[in-house]
């Protein structure tokens, strides 16, 4: 052999070598695959409905998430004109879930079974065909998109456990079986994005975010870790974007499913406040180092946190010691809470801290009452960008706020301050830097004192029924 072809044979040899080696660091998901996609399940609903499009059936989930954003089983069949005199269709959906016990409780998505006629189940084919089962919807959770349902087998079935969601490291290989597009039992592999990934689809968003491939139908379906523990249920994708796929943490999803499965109602804790996240600007308002916790806009009478003497403008930076980033933290955190629970609070006010213990209530889910003040223009207010008004009596009394407080927004300049602090036409002033207003005078002394000379106001606005915070930043003279 000559030196020439010595060399040649030597780096094919190396080159060889160097694959094998990088081949050896990938991980080899067929175990995983065969021993978890037998607990995958393809489930298949029906609902009566007037013809129309899939729209007409699931038009109030689709809009309650913000643009781009889907839940994701669209598998639908039937699909008709809007003709109201045509008789109702059956529509149909597929989605996919897991068995979490041997005699037949599988998890899936609250919105693969919301409104269903019938739902059935579609085990795993060994060879073949799978076993088709009815399955009996045990109970839902909406807020946080999650399902339990029951089937009665013959035979003692294969299922999953819920991992440790909170022990995930960002970068770990993770895997997910569903039935995209109807193709049951499909397998994709991906790592962990992200975490607590908020999407503004519900108050509980802490999603898990992956780059495994889901699609339409994989809704429902199980994200593994590599032991083989469910880590997350595949809820939402974007869906002008590909490898961004987002999961409820097995954590979370754990908890609730404990309590369908046990007969109990979902509880969690209520402290009956309004609140929002802590900007910059507001932060520099309130003398904070950086912004952090949740600024607590209004405080509800006779609810928790008004009992243990929260106040409005506090900002709420622990729970139990544990700190708050914003307020989807906060939210969780008193969520997570059974109502009844001693609760201490960490609460920034004037420059200082201090702990006030309440008593959690119990949370309700609502949907805040939409009103609305219009009138004719009364005064410019040129630094903040705002035309405002007094209240009339009659939009008080609509909007039950008393005669000391409010002013009605008008206008909105949008180059100005307060157009960027995101200030509407509608909006009520109710106080500025915490003091009530109820005059046109009266704001604009506050803006032209405090606001200046701190380089920011803040304003408490009542919107809708809600009540925030919106601090507009202003340039010191």
């Amino acid at each position: 052999m000559t030196i020439k072809n010595f060399f040649a044979v030597l780096v094919v040899v190396l080159l060889a070598a160097t694959q094998s080696v990088r081949a050896a660091g990938l991980p080899d998901f067929s175990d995983l695959a065969a021993k978890s996609g037998s607990a995958v399940v393809n489930i298949g609903t029906e609902r009566k409905a007037q013809a129309g499009g899939p729209e007409d059936m699931f038009g109030e989930m689709f809009r309650n998430l913000p643009p781009g954003f889907d839940k994701f089983f669209d598998q639908f069949h039937g699909r008709g004109g809007r003709n109201d005199k045509r008789p109702p269709l059956k529509q149909k959906s597929l989605g996919s879930g897991f068995l979490i016990s041997s005699d037949g409780y599988i998890v899936t998505n609250n919105h693969v079974v919301a409104d269903a006629d019938n739902i059935h189940v579609t085990l795993e084919a060994n060879n073949g065909k799978g076993d088709m089962l009815t399955a009996t919807l045990i109970g839902s959770d909406e807020e946080t998109d999650l399902a339990l349902l029951k089937v009665d087998a013959k035979k003692s079935l294969p299922y999953l456990s819920f991992g440790d969601s909170d022990r995930l490291k960002v970068g770990e290989w993770l895997l997910a079986i569903g039935n995209p597009f109807g193709l049951d039992h499909t397998v994709t592999a991906g790592i962990l994005s992200a975490k607590g990934r908020n999407i503004h689809s519900g108050p509980f968003d802490n999603f898990l975010q992956t780059d495994a491939s889901i699609n339409p139908g994989n809704s429902g379906g199980p994200l593994l870790n590599m032991e083989g523990q469910v880590i997350g249920i595949n809820t939402a994708i974007i869906a002008s974007g590909q490898g961004i796929g987002f999961a409820i943490p097995s954590n979370m999803a754990a908890k609730i499913i404990d309590q369908v499965r046990s007969g109990k109602k979902v509880s969690r804790g209520w402290i009956g406040v309004g609140i929002q996240d802590v900007d910059e600007n507001t932060a520099k308002a309130l003398g904070m180092d950086a912004p952090r916790g949740a600024l607590v806009g209004n405080v509800m009478e006779n609810e928790p946190a008004a009992k243990g003497g929260v106040k409005e403008g506090d900002v709420i930076i622990a729970v139990d010691k544990a700190d708050i980033k914003d307020s989807s933290a906060l939210l969780r955190a008193i969520a997570d809470k059974t109502p009844g629970t001693v609760t201490v609070l960490t609460v920034w006010r004037d420059g200082k801290t201090f702990d006030i213990k309440i008593t959690l209530g119990e949370r309700k889910s609502s949907q805040a009452e939409k009103r609305s003040g219009k009138g004719q223009k009364e005064s410019d207010e040129g630094m903040l960008g705002l035309s405002v008004r007094p209240l009339k009596d009659e939009e008080r009394r609509e909007m039950k706020i008393g005669k000391d407080v409010g002013l009605i927004v008008i206008e909105v300049n949008p180059e100005k301050p307060a157009a960027e602090a995101d200030i509407r036409p509608g909006d009520v002033i109710l106080k500025a830097n915490l003091k009530p207003v109820n005059t046109v005078e009266a704001l604009t002394a506050i803006v032209s004192d405090e606001g200046v000379k701190r380089g920011a106001v803040m304003l408490q606005i009542q919107r809708r029924g809600d009540v925030y915070f919106r601090t507009v930043p202003l340039q010191k003279k």
